[in-house]
């Protein structure tokens, strides 16, 4: 890597878990990743990595476990993306991904958007996109699994100069392949890299996926524990958005200078079309 490119060494843990209290056994495993790759700056983890599955295990937060995640962020020097928690603030309950920098402090934390409906019961959707800086590289954005079906969401996040989406992502279905695609197909249309990290074992079956802005797959894990350690080059991502994607597409040019007003997104807009799909629920 050249000096003067802004190169960014990322380690993402796709890790065997099972639905139960992980966090010595992923504090372990962060420590283990920065001593075999000490050229890592962040480590991320899979959605709901701490605890599994349950609005049960919402703590508040600040919690003791964030706390231990700090530290440890903090004793490395990293940055520490350590998948999602649930997170009890008042009657609510949130999906929520901590971002926390090298000096051990939460800068910002990310409420999952749109939780998996009608299965992910019990959880609140967040209304706040997450973007942060990292000094010298570049603007990174937080969504969690499902939020990824809905490319409006990688879009805002690229609008507010995202380079990077860290994806964090609890998938033990058969529609992982289709998540893959998607991965794919967001970074290459956002022009980005997507970190998409899933768990493995109990919590998951794998396949995470590192993507680059011209669409070119870095990285696709197998289904078993695997820790996916690399270097982005994010100035790519600023080539690559100025030059045209392969010196072709330059979309987030043709987005910016669009005129189109879409029917969608138009303060209280209905779609009939949708409204006859009926109630938001688990088929029978």
């Amino acid at each position: 890597m050249s000096s003067n490119r802004r190169s960014f060494g990322i380690a993402a843990l796709q890790l065997k878990l099972d639905e139960a209290d992980n966090l010595e056994l992923l504090l372990q495993k962060i420590q283990r990743t920065k001593l075999r790759y000490p050229w890592v700056k962040m480590i991320v983890l899979s959605e709901l990595a701490l605890r599994g599955v349950g609005a049960q295990h919402a703590r508040e937060l600040p919690s003791a476990e964030e706390d231990a995640f700090c530290r440890t962020a903090r004793e490395l020097g990293i940055w520490l993306i350590p998948g999602s928690m649930y997170e009890k603030c008042g009657s609510a309950v949130f999906n929520t991904t901590p971002v926390i920098n090298p000096d051990g402090e939460v800068v910002s934390r990310y409420r999952k958007i749109y939780p998996f409906l009608p299965y992910e019961k019990g959880v609140t959707a967040g209304d706040q996109f997450v973007v942060f800086d990292v000094p010298e590289i570049g603007r990174f954005g937080v969504s969690i699994c499902y939020d990824m079906w809905f490319p409006e969401t990688t879009r805002a996040m690229v609008w507010m100069g995202a380079e990077v989406i860290i994806h964090p992502t609890k998938t033990d279905t058969i529609d992982r392949k289709d998540e893959l695609s998607m991965v794919r197909a967001s970074a290459v249309m956002n022009q980005c890299y997507i970190i998409d990290v899933n768990g493995a074992g109990a919590q998951g079956n794998g396949r995470s996926i590192v993507v680059g802005p011209e669409g070119d797959t870095l990285h696709e894990a197998d289904t078993e524990e695997e820790i996916i350690s690399l270097y982005l080059d994010v100035e790519k991502v600023t080539q690559v958005r100025e030059r045209g994607m392969k010196g072709l597409g330059q979309t987030l040019k043709s987005f910016r200078d669009g005129k189109v007003r879409y029917p969608q997104y138009q303060p209280g807009a209905v779609s009939p079309a949708l409204e006859q799909l009926g109630e938001l629920k688990v088929p029978e």
